[in-house]
């Protein structure tokens, strides 16, 4: 697994070179989460079925790292080279003063 600080993940996006996946819950999801990610909770996560783009890097995140590293493991278990997980997930996000929604 590859971890990404929450500044390059932040390029990634503002240079449309990166789709983020969410692996939180629907409630965890709804209640605030990183502009334009998309959801994709852990408990039925299938490399399989990921969203994403073709072409594009696929970050992983939730809300401190520890299901968006489970979810990346699956990930490279299932031969996907492009998957990377957000270091400290949306905690890093907020501390690095990035806007989120709701």
């Amino acid at each position: 697994m590859i971890e990404i600080d929450a500044r390059t993940v932040r390029e990634w996006i503002e240079r449309e070179e990166a789709v983020v996946v969410d692996v939180r819950e629907a409630a965890e999801y709804a209640e605030e989460r990183i502009p334009g990610t998309l959801p994709f909770p852990l408990s039925g996560f299938d490399p399989e079925h990921l969203p994403g783009e073709p072409g594009k890097k696929t970050v992983l995140t939730c809300f401190i790292g520890h299901r968006s590293a489970e979810a990346a493991e699956q990930l490279f278990a299932a031969g996907h080279t492009q998957a990377f997980q957000l270091d400290g997930g949306l905690f890093a996000w907020k501390e690095a003063g990035f806007a989120t929604e709701v």
